[in-house]
């Protein structure tokens, strides 16, 4: 449930990231770009801070957390360079 919850949040400040992309594009043509890899590295600090606390606080091993990691990063990361094509 917390993982769903966690994917919900990343979707929504993608939402919010290429929002803003959007809004400065007509001053600004590279903010949609900016917006994404801020967006990346947004959830790469969190994905990872996340990882961190599964390990040491909750008792999981690195080997146990680094499938949700992949997921938790992974599928956003990859919607945000996804839609840098469309």
């Amino acid at each position: 449930m917390r993982s769903l919850q966690f994917l919900g949040v990343g979707a929504l400040l993608l939402a919010a990231a290429l929002l803003l992309g959007r809004l400065f594009q007509a001053e600004w043509p590279q903010a949609p770009a900016v917006a994404r890899a801020a967006f990346i590295a947004a959830r790469a600090a969190l994905t990872l801070f996340n990882l961190w606390v599964g390990v040491s606080r909750a008792g999981y091993t690195l080997a146990e957390e680094l499938p949700i990691f992949l997921g938790l990063f992974g599928l956003p990361a990859a919607l945000a360079l996804g839609l840098v094509r469309a």
